[in-house]
């Protein structure tokens, strides 16, 4: 099944869903930057996170950033996902294994730890960013974010998120973001019949390993409730915007005296990029003319 977003609303609109499947680009993060089991599900749960928070911003470049710093031994992630359906991020340790957890599931909140802090930024595209920080309440992903939405956004919300990861790699990941609006959260009835569904589930992946679709979970979870499913699919994908020219562009930065010292030393420079784990080259022409262009640059000043 291709990896998707799709949207729904429910109570006359008094509910909003969105759900996502994010298998492949799950494990495409995991090939890309030789994720450990945990570091896998830790990575996979934000990035859905991610994707989830970004589907309710309005402009087009809109982004958002989540960063979890935890004190266990992770050392902290980060992920930048877009309204456009884009996402990439990376784990600071990302060889990190643990054994299971009490539930026999991936210790996702032993390798973040529970002491910490979670930070997101909602980049519009232009202006200042908005920016938030709540301490994290487990570890877990799904409770921190669910915590910020609460907190930060005051907004009543439930976040399910899941990573099944098998010998072979991700065999199903995704997440399921409700939130309740507040003409609908007066209706108490309402929201304690959506909190006992909620209540019920024993995660997400075994739903989408059971071979239901979003649609399918949305109709168990809300069909009662005047469920109005949108009918545009949107297709996620693992995307990163780095560029030979970008890092072209931050060699130069780094000065004259310093691109020299490279030729010098390494006969031309080697980065990597984060996000993706992308390797670029730059032999001793690529530096040389890198040089040139900044003595071009100071002699235009004179």
């Amino acid at each position: 099944m291709a990896d998707q977003l799709i949207r729904a609303t429910a109570a006359d609109g008094g509910i909003r869903a969105v759900g996502v499947i994010t298998t492949n680009l799950t494990e495409e993060a995991r090939q890309r930057h030789r994720l450990s089991y945990v570091a896998t599900a830790a990575l996979g749960r934000t990035m859905a996170a991610g994707l989830l928070l970004a589907s309710s911003m309005k402009q087009e470049k809109s982004r958002v950033n989540i960063r979890i710093r935890g004190n266990g031994p992770l050392g902290g992630l980060l992920v930048d996902a877009g309204l456009d359906g884009t996402v990439r991020g990376y784990v600071q340790n990302p060889s990190v294994e643990l054994p299971p957890n009490a539930q026999g599931k991936l210790d996702v909140g032993g390798a973040v730890g529970q002491d910490g802090f979670l930070y997101v930024v909602r980049d519009v595209g232009f202006g200042y960013p908005y920016s938030s920080t709540v301490e994290l309440v487990s570890g877990e992903i799904g409770e921190d974010v669910t915590h910020y939405l609460v907190t930060s956004e005051q907004t009543p919300s439930a976040l399910l998120l899941g990573v099944f990861v098998g010998k072979d790699g991700v065999a199903a990941a995704g997440g399921l973001l409700l939130q309740v609006m507040p003409k609908a959260a007066r209706d108490e009835s309402l929201v304690a019949a959506l909190e006992s569904r909620l209540g019920h589930l024993t995660g997400f992946t075994p739903l989408l390993r059971s071979g239901k679709s979003l649609k399918d979970i949305f109709q168990e979870l809300l069909g009662d409730f005047g469920l109005a499913i949108l009918p545009e699919v949107q297709l996620l994908r693992f995307d990163c915007r780095c560029s030979f020219p970008r890092v072209l562009g931050a060699l130069k930065m780094l000065g004259q005296d310093e691109l020299e010292d490279m030729i010098e030393k390494d006969n031309g420079a080697e980065a990597t990029c984060d996000f993706c784990g992308e390797v670029y080259q730059a032999d001793r022409h690529h530096l040389a003319q890198l040089i040139g262009e900044i003595q071009q640059e100071k002699a235009e000043k004179i």
